[in-house]
């Protein structure tokens, strides 16, 4: 486990009040030495591919024991029992759910399923992790916000990067003010590949690949977007106020059903903006955030920095830019309204003084068992979370409308900038 102290030695902060100013989901970090030899209890709901690598991690904490899977596909059984040899097997989450051996559930499946998942857990007693998105829909997600909020159980989503050294350390760079005033924030995921994976038999074509289909799936927006839309909040400590977008499918036309090429604008009070953007037919971009001050720009997946002011170019580079301007500025097309902006060439420098490894993933999880543990809620991650879902699938509502969106007031809950509002009877 990783104590606080050693969280701020590795990622270069002096104290932990600067680490929990920006992050206090971190207190789960705290000195907790009367936990040892404790034990979270585990059950997996969903041991496909990704409940598999947060198995793996789980597998490795002393904390904790996998002691249930749950699923109604025999491969993926067959797998898990690998990684958990000892594991009780379920084919129905319910009867997992009356398990009196099962302290807390971590939820792999499918979007449609989480939130009755979710609230039968609660009512079962049992402490919840889940994938995100958390919901289905931005009402799913609030149904679960709020059971959470009436039980008092524990609560953890799927956002890892809460948890990642290097995106801690430039959210307490940005909060510093070190870049400026945020002027607008970039967000982007590229892939080249069909999303689609092999299906041993047709009658498994729904289950296997449960991504491709609206009954199941939202598709790029709740899969990738809520990672990149909950860095936006989190950078400018508000909320955005409207969305608008466009989507569609321009290249895998393979029988699936939702988009494979999306951009959406999401805009804050004050103007500032913040995109999303994603084609899974060309990979050249990768992923990442530009989040951009007028400083400087931040971009923490590469987890490196750079300024807008940087040293002159060598006298041998500046002689032959001159001699390339004075040529261009002879021609009769030249001039200002022709000469393009070209990105200054910077290799920038390591947030954490080095390449970043991991995404924190092992943290998270780490943090949720040491919850489960102690029965104590880390501060704001059930609303990062609910919020991190809610965008995304806001955003996803804007480009099946084609229509500009405002934040509905009956889905806003006490955060940041929004206030919750309260119907009269």
């Amino acid at each position: 486990m990783v104590t606080r102290r050693d969280f701020l030695k590795n990622i270069g902060m002096a104290g932990a009040g600067a680490l929990l100013a920006s992050t206090p989901w971190l207190s789960a970090f705290a000195e907790r030495n009367n936990t040892v030899g404790e034990r979270a209890r585990i059950g997996i709901i969903g041991p496909g591919s990704r409940g598999r690598h947060l198995m793996d991690f789980l597998s490795k904490n002393k904390k904790a024991e996998i002691v249930a899977i749950c699923d109604i596909y025999q491969p993926s059984i067959d797998e898990a029992l690998k990684l958990a040899p000892k594991a009780r097997v379920y084919s129905d989450y319910r009867k997992m759910l009356e398990d009196k051996e099962v302290d807390a559930i971590l939820i792999a499946t499918p979007l449609n399923l989480h939130c009755q998942m979710t609230l039968d857990a609660y009512d079962a007693g049992k402490h919840v992790y889940c994938e995100k998105s958390t919901g289905y829909t931005v009402e799913e997600c609030l149904r679960m916000y709020d059971k959470h909020i009436e039980t008092g159980l524990i609560f953890f989503g799927g956002q890892q990067r809460l948890f990642d050294p290097r995106y801690i350390k430039a959210m307490e760079m940005i909060h510093s003010g070190m870049f400026g005033d945020i002027e607008a924030i970039r967000t982007y995921w590229f892939r080249n590949g069909d999303w689609r994976r092999e299906v041993p038999s047709p009658e498994l074509e729904r289950l296997i690949n449960w991504r491709l289909y609206r009954e199941t799936s939202k598709g790029l927006m709740t899969e990738l977007a809520c990672h990149q839309l909950q860095i936006g909040s989190w950078a400018l400590r508000t909320l955005p106020e409207k969305v608008m977008g466009h989507g569609a499918i321009t290249c895998w036309k393979d029988g699936r059903e939702v988009y494979d090429n999306i951009n959406c604008i999401y805009v804050f009070e004050n103007g500032v903006k913040m995109t999303f953007e994603s084609v899974i037919s060309n990979k050249m971009n990768g992923l990442e955030e530009q989040i951009l001050g007028h400083l400087g720009t931040i971009t923490p997946e590469k987890g490196t920095f750079y300024w807008e002011s940087v040293a002159p170019s060598p006298a041998f580079v500046q002689m032959i830019n001159e001699i390339e301007s004075n040529i261009f500025d002879s021609l009769p097309m030249a001039g200002t309204s022709w000469a393009p902006e070209t990105a200054k060439e910077q290799k920038g420098e390591f947030i954490l003084g080095k390449q970043p490894s991991g995404d924190g993933t092992d943290l998270i999880l780490n943090a949720f068992v040491e919850a489960v543990i102690t029965k104590q809620q880390p501060e704001n991650i059930a609303e990062e979370c609910y919020y991190a879902s809610a965008l995304a699938l806001w955003g996803d509502e804007a480009l099946q409308r084609n229509e500009i969106l405002t934040f509905p007031d009956e889905y806003k809950i006490d955060y940041l900038n929004h206030k919750r509002i309260v119907k009269e009877a």
